[in-house]
């Protein structure tokens, strides 16, 4: 072959190697999407539900929902995905907090997932039994000063939101209210009902129906503003707890690295399902909020996050090993 055709035939070549297939996304996706996460039945697990089908609709490609108990198995299962788009996360804040919590945590939650958006956020509650009198947040603290090591609350998984959140807001109050440990949900809720239990810094939606039966009752939303959630309750910070804010995120994920045009596509569509008014609908009946942002939002958000409560677990040495 004559020489001044071959220069156009290596050159060619030479680009085809700096730019593998499917490396800008022009062909994304030709197969098989998976959303890994939380255990079924979790905010992050719901949320990863509503959005399977209308991205799959959106991408022409099957999407399928991988339920995880371990936040750390989430995190060897991601880290270690092709990043090529096919491998997402759905998780929130105990996920990044986890390095934190354990010391056998092979992924870092920064510079390992490239994010894909906030999907959603929900306050915790601060509610007590209506047998305990206090009406506010300013009643609480203030018994809670009179009876030190008296009050008790109730907290599920260690460095888990409720957990995190009495915390916070003993560190702040300076009071001294008893953690009683609790493996689910469930136990906690029905020893709180039967009066055993004082306090609880429950997620929104788990606490709704107790609230508005008047079994349980509500004092504030931990929230930095008032919650459409619950809107006639006030925020802690307004309560008596000047700067106080705990609540849950929950954001999507794909592996470092994978193509800025993949995690566009994905940011577009993915937003665009969290606006439909029947996944906002479904959401909110379950005491959460859905946002859908910018990449960035949710590396700020999730920064902040880990700034806050890494600070309270560090100083308090909590330790889930």
């Amino acid at each position: 072959m004559p020489a001044y055709r071959l220069i156009p035939l290596i050159l060619s070549v030479a680009v085809t190697g700096l730019c593998p297939a499917g490396a800008h996304g022009q062909d994304y996706p030709t197969k098989l999407i998976r959303i890994v996460t939380g255990g079924i039945g979790s905010n992050a697990d719901y949320a990863s539900r509503l959005i399977a089908p209308v991205l799959s609709a959106a991408l022409g490609q099957q999407v399928i929902v991988d339920n995880r108990q371990s936040g750390i198995i989430l995190g060897d299962i991601v880290a270690k995905a092709p990043a090529d788009g096919y491998t997402l996360l759905t998780t929130g804040s105990t996920f990044w907090l986890t390095p934190y919590l354990q010391s056998n945590v092979s992924w870092d939650p920064v510079a390992d997932f490239s994010p894909i958006t906030l999907v959603s956020t929900s306050p915790n509650l601060i509610v007590v039994h209506p047998a305990l009198p206090a009406r506010s947040i300013r009643e609480l603290i203030a018994l809670a000063r009179s009876r030190p090591g008296e009050l008790n609350y109730a907290s599920g998984a260690t460095g888990g939101t409720p957990h995190l959140a009495a915390e916070l807001f003993k560190s702040m109050a300076k009071v001294n209210i008893v953690r009683i440990t609790y493996k689910g949900s469930g136990q906690a809720l029905t020893d709180m009902l039967a009066g055993h239990l004082q306090v609880s810094f429950p997620n929104a939606g788990g606490a709704a129906s107790y609230i508005s039966s008047g079994r349980l009752r509500a004092l504030a939303v931990t929230a930095a503003h008032p919650s459409a959630l619950f809107p006639k309750l006030p925020t802690v910070s307004a309560s008596g707890l000047p700067g106080y804010e705990a609540g849950v995120l929950n954001g999507i994920f794909v592996p470092a690295r994978t193509p800025a045009a993949v995690v566009r596509r994905l940011n577009q569509e993915i937003v665009l399902a969290l606006s439909r008014p029947d996944v906002k609908d479904k959401l909110f009946t379950t005491g959460v909020e859905a946002v859908g942002s910018p990449p960035e939002r949710l590396t700020e958000a999730m920064k902040a996050d880990m700034t806050v409560w890494g600070k309270l677990i560090r100083e308090l040495g909590i330790r889930n090993e």
